[in-house]
């Protein structure tokens, strides 16, 4: 059984003093394939700096809504150039927080317009932060499809049912984090049920929302199995079915990622 990671931070401070450990428990635990996230364009070349030191990381080149401010002045042309890095197999993360509202309204919506049109440029998967702002991202994400489709997905979904079918509607694909896995989250593991299975991943988001039963503790790649577990759950799957699906669409919408050559030799769920 394998598992993908496709949004994780391994460049932040949390994991300094342990990068290899946490590659390692993760392939142990059956995640082969991580992605680890952009949040600030202008440090790419440390995020390219661990995708480059292990075979089955990869990574995007964005900037984070709470960024925007401070990177506003990166066109869309650059993050074309820069994704071009054979390491680099998404956009993003960019969208919209209204939740902290760390930058202005204006400069994310900006931001994400033109991490959009860079998405639909190169055909790599735009990851999308939302927060607090279903509306407003709904919307541009109807506006910008009008003007021609990109592939994207809504990162570590908390939002509403509507949006997330919208959002599949539109052609991405919703993928949910550990706060599925928290004992209050029904309405959000309904809304993962609800999802079609060919539309539908998980991820980390690490260090952050660690699942249950690692609640509160430093997220790490290889806690995915608990959350994969529990919405496998919440549909009536097997992890095994689940994890198998999930991997697929990975490889579909991240078409410029390679399998691993190790993809099936992990220790599995158990085991994390």
């Amino acid at each position: 059984m394998m598992l993908v990671d496709h949004h994780c931070h391994l460049d932040f401070p949390q994991f300094a003093s342990d990068l290899d450990g946490v590659v390692e428990r993760a392939a142990a635990a059956g995640v082969g394939t991580l992605v680890t996230i952009s949040t600030r364009i202008r440090r790419l070349p440390d995020i390219l700096d661990i995708a480059e030191r292990f075979p089955d990381v990869w990574c995007s080149v964005g900037t984070h809504p709470h960024q925007a401010d401070e990177e506003r002045g990166i066109e869309t042309a650059e993050i074309v150039r820069l994704s071009r890095h054979p390491k680099v197999v998404a956009i993003g993360e960019a969208g919209l927080d209204y939740f902290y509202r760390h930058a202005s309204p204006e400069a994310q919506a900006e931001g994400f317009r033109r991490h959009i049109a860079a998405a639909r440029e190169t055909g790599l998967p735009l990851e999308i932060h939302t927060r607090d702002a279903d509306e407003a991202t709904q919307a541009i994400l109807e506006d910008e499809h009008a003007k021609g489709a990109f592939p994207a997905i809504l990162h570590c979904f908390t939002g509403g049912r509507r949006l997330a079918l919208r959002a599949v509607e539109l052609g991405l694909y919703v993928s949910f984090s550990g706060v599925a896995s928290f004992r209050k989250a029904e309405e959000l593991r309904a809304i993962a049920a609800e999802i079609p299975l060919d539309r539908i991943l998980v991820e980390t988001d690490a260090p952050f929302l660690a699942p249950e039963p690692h609640r509160g503790r430093t997220n790490e790649p290889a806690y995915v199995v608990h959350t994969a577990a529990a919405i496998a759950g919440a549909r009536g799957l097997t992890p095994e079915a689940f994890a198998a699906a999930t991997t697929a669409n990975f490889f579909r919408l991240f078409e410029k990622a390679r399998p691993p050559s190790s993809a099936g030799t992990g220790a599995g769920a158990a085991d994390a």
